[in-house]
């Protein structure tokens, strides 16, 4: 296939995490030779993960203000001439009761898991509906769905992403442009050392981030609308919905 029939994926937060373990997924895949573009703050180990998978490594941007976002989408749409898939995995945490959460936290949390996002997505959607094919792709968390005591900010941000995948499916019905939320539970990640609070559940067991990569290439390559991870995750998610007050009654109990 040429090169510039490639299927082209923008992966943010690829230099760890969640987001290096989906590049090096796509780049297992023989039945379609993606092309991928990895963006993430650290640069060293984004030329790491760049080398093992045969990406392009797009180093540097900090995705919590809108000339990040932008410079980003420039260079990737200099670089590949489009995007077709973008896996938005970039995300940061924090936990600590909300009324101690400092202002800047807040607005670090909000820019670069939600509106970071957004924006991104805002600049690189258009060429996906123009050319008539496309996926966004948007890792959230069941934080969003249900919500967390101790990480308010977070599980906010998390909920928004959800609202605004909804809300873009419904706009692009007929496209033949799809939006994917991954929704997954604690992930074995260096996320709980990054955000300084340890997981400290005993269940559910964190899932294996390779495991929640399978999951999300699987969505794209069969253009499924969600993913749990684990999948019984979806039976809280569900009662929420259908009883938020017992559902409430059993997270202060159990929770």
């Amino acid at each position: 296939m040429a090169e510039t029939k490639r299927p082209v994926v923008l992966v943010t937060g690829a230099s760890s995490g969640i987001g290096e373990a989906v590049a090096e997924r796509f780049a297992r895949d023989a039945g379609r030779r993606w092309r991928l573009l990895l963006a993430g703050r650290d640069e060293a180990r984004l030329g790491e993960v760049a080398r093992r998978t045969g990406g392009v490594a797009l180093p540097g941007e900090d995705l919590d203000g809108l000339a990040g976002v932008e410079r980003l989408a420039a260079r990737a749409l200099e670089v590949a001439g489009r995007v077709d898939v973008l896996v938005a995995s970039a995300g940061i945490g924090w936990a600590g009761p909300f009324t101690r959460t400092p202002p800047e936290t807040v607005e670090r949390l909000v820019a670069v898991n939600l509106t970071g996002v957004v924006q991104l997505v805002r600049l690189l959607l258009p060429g996906m509906v123009e050319r008539g094919v496309g996926r966004v792709v948007l890792v959230s968390s069941m934080a969003g769905c249900a919500g967390v005591a101790n990480e308010a900010v977070y599980a906010a941000t998390k909920g928004g992403l959800l609202a605004f995948a909804d809300s873009l499916r419904y706009e692009l019905a007929g496209t033949r442009v799809g939006v994917t939320s991954v929704v997954p539970g604690a992930v074995d990640t260096p996320f709980f050392a990054h955000r300084g609070v340890p997981y400290h559940r005993t269940r559910p067991r964190p899932v294996p981030v390779g495991r929640l990569a399978e999951l999300l290439w699987g969505a794209v390559v069969r253009g499924r609308d969600e993913v749990f991870a684990p999948r019984w995750l979806t039976v809280p998610a569900r009662v929420r919905g259908a009883a938020p007050g017992f559902f409430r009654a059993m997270a202060k109990r159990f929770g």
